[in-house]
């Protein structure tokens, strides 16, 4: 490598530094095909380009929406695949909202569930008559969506 190639790479250690995550971060999301593999000195070292701080942080900012790494890369593919559409990465949205949608309402439903079982119980009696442990211990379905 030259030196003018070098002076626009950064090490991993900084790449980490500038994008808030972990080396090991870095090299799992290298591993995993979210960011491209970089080119390395002649001694070894990964040089990445100034673009990756970037895309670490799109990585980061769609996880926290709640996306995983799969839907991540897809996210990443369309941003780069010809022919691509906005209403392709809304499509991508509108099913992750979905998901969260069911996952709530999931949530939801073990909640009141839970609330029943603590409603039921006396607090004051014996464990061994505990409605909450006798819940648990039986072959019955808790969490009844009907009820929710």
């Amino acid at each position: 490598m030259n030196d003018a190639t070098t002076k626009s790479r950064m090490t991993i250690g900084k790449v980490a530094r500038r994008s808030g995550v972990g080396v090991e971060t870095v090299r799992f999301y290298e591993r995993n095909g979210l960011i491209p593999e970089p080119m390395r000195t002649d001694s070894g070292y990964r040089q990445y380009p100034e673009g990756i701080v970037s895309r670490i942080l799109f990585i980061r900012r769609a996880k926290d929406l709640g996306f995983t790494l799969k839907e991540i890369k897809e996210l990443l593919s369309l941003r780069f695949q010809p022919g691509a559409r906005c209403a392709d990465v809304r499509a991508q949205a509108e099913a992750k909202i979905a998901e969260m949608e069911e996952k709530i309402r999931t949530l939801e439903s073990m909640k009141a569930a839970l609330v029943r079982l603590t409603m039921s119980c006396r607090s004051d009696g014996p464990v061994s008559e505990c409605p909450i442990l006798e819940a648990l211990d039986h072959d019955e379905h808790i969490t009844d969506s009907s009820s929710a």
